[in-house]
């Protein structure tokens, strides 16, 4: 009975945990039409339409991709040890967890399929935060194209290092500490979008202050889906209901909210004004910083980090004109540097393992080789796809074409009907 009782209980648990999977799941896939309107608000009424398309076509393509072979790069059985899993030992088309009998009936893995279906999320909205870089001015095949080689040849290898705890060589060889995502998801996208950014060169007029966002309660309502999203990004990923999973939605509150402070304060001492684009932009940018230390921060260290990463991202974005590379909508002064200080903090403040805890810089070292190495890796090869790209297909459309509206050119569609008569 003492067995019974035993395997009762852990059934019961592991159904628990399947199910807040699968919620967490559909919350994070709710981040990338959030990405949609986030970035949408802020490009012109003629470009609306394609920024959004981006975000949507990175559902779609990911999507099937993973299904069909990126689980199995990215959790498979190592096909390269430490590097890369292996999509051909029964992964493609996730049939190792279907359970199909002799008679063609299926037994599902539950709680195996609601971890792939978690981590497929975290592959789309990746893919889609790289969009922001490039608006106004990208072709929508060819952003197809890249984005199904740059998911292939760095998402799905990135992941392998850093969320395959058994094997990933960032993860079970140097202990990264990446809870959900600060090197794979955001310094990985920050990376890509600034390679792609100086591929596909500036806007026509770029300059300071030429741009405002057309439609601001568009990129308000979507900052407001990515943080409620982003509970099921950080707490799902501990894939369990337990303290862990409580302190990482703690802390998903605490960021963030320090991080909208820190921002606005900024912007009241540089500008005069404190914004509502900078509101929702320094929610994003402690949302960014908090997804690797969710887990091992307590929430008076998370709020330090909000403020501080709300402040240098608000700086940060100065960069762009400083520098003269146009990254449209801040995907590099918010998610790759977000991301760098999120993931160097832990090596300080992370409870247990950081400087102040054990006198040692030794993780702080380790967090640095992940950060890094995952920009390199990936500023690298999305600089030479893309580059092949605008050489090979066009991935920028003509200026011409960018002043008439890339809405109307690539998609035929108006995002507005303005038309008192339609």
């Amino acid at each position: 009975m003492h067995l019974l009782a035993a395997a009762a209980a852990y059934d019961a648990k592991t159904a628990v945990n399947s199910l807040w999977l699968l919620v967490a799941a559909a919350l994070v896939l709710l981040m990338t039409p959030g990405v949609a309107f986030f970035y949408g608000g802020m490009v012109k009424a003629k470009s609306v339409i394609s920024m959004m398309m981006m975000s949507f076509g990175a559902i779609a393509l990911v999507g099937v991709l993973w299904m069909l072979y990126g689980y199995g790069m990215a959790f498979g059985t190592p096909l390269i040890p430490h590097v890369l899993g292996n999509p051909f030992d029964g992964f493609i088309g996730l049939q190792k967890f279907l359970g199909i009998g002799a008679g063609g009936a299926m037994n599902p893995d539950m709680n195996s399929l609601a971890f792939v279906g978690f981590q497929a999320t975290f592959a789309i909205i990746t893919v889609a935060l790289i969009s922001g870089a490039i608006a106004d001015r990208a072709k929508f095949g060819a952003w197809m194209v890249f984005a199904g080689i740059w998911v292939t040849v760095v998402y799905f290898p990135v992941a392998y290092w850093v969320f395959n705890l058994q094997d990933g060589w960032l993860a079970s060889v140097l202990h990264v500490n990446d809870f959900a995502g600060g090197t794979a998801v955001h310094i990985n996208a920050g990376a890509a979008g600034l390679a792609l950014a100086l591929v596909l060169g500036k806007r026509v007029g770029f300059q300071k202050g030429i741009q405002k966002p057309h439609n601001v309660p568009l990129t308000l309502l979507g900052a407001a889906l990515l943080w409620f999203g982003w509970f099921g990004f950080n707490a799902g990923s501990e894939a369990a209901v337990d303290g862990v999973a409580a302190i990482a939605w703690i802390n998903t509150l605490a960021a963030p909210a320090a991080a909208t402070i820190g921002w606005l304060i900024v912007e009241k001492i540089k500008d005069g004004k404190p914004t509502s684009i900078g509101a929702a932009s320094g929610a994003v940018a402690g949302l960014v910083a908090i997804t690797p230390a969710c887990n091992i921060l307590t929430p008076g260290w998370a709020i330090v980090l909000g403020l501080i990463t709300g402040a240098i991202c608000a700086i940060a974005i100065e960069m762009k004109w400083k520098l003269g590379f146009d990254d449209s909508l801040d995907v590099v002064g918010i998610h790759l540097v977000g991301g760098v200080i999120g993931t160097l903090y832990i090596g300080i403040f992370g409870a247990g393992i950081g400087l102040l805890d054990t006198g040692s810089f030794a993780q702080l070292g380790v967090q640095a080789i992940g950060a890094f190495s995952v920009m390199i890796y990936s500023f690298v090869l999305a600089y030479v796809i893309g580059w092949i790209i605008q050489k090979t297909m066009g991935f920028r459309i003509t200026n011409e074409d960018e002043i008439a509206g890339v809405d109307t050119v690539v998609h035929g569609e108006e995002g507005y009907l303005l038309d008192a008569n339609v």
